[in-house]
């Protein structure tokens, strides 16, 4: 379980359910991405079907 602070909504900690990766495994080691007109997809290589959510956009030069 992850502890999530939620400031829009006033909340100081919530849980949610999200799956974790176990320690030591790396998520990008199963990412792959393809270019469409508008953008970049990213995808998990293992699981192409599962959907990602985010509640903000980072550059990934800016965290790689």
């Amino acid at each position: 379980m992850t502890d999530v602070t939620d400031h829009a909504a006033g909340d100081t900690h919530r849980y949610n359910d999200v799956p974790q990766l176990p320690e030591g495994d790396d998520a990008r080691d199963t990412v792959e991405s393809y270019d469409t007109e508008d953008g970049v997809v990213f995808y998990d290589a293992d699981n192409p079907l599962a959907w990602l959510k985010a509640t903000n956009a980072v550059s990934l030069g800016d965290v790689l």
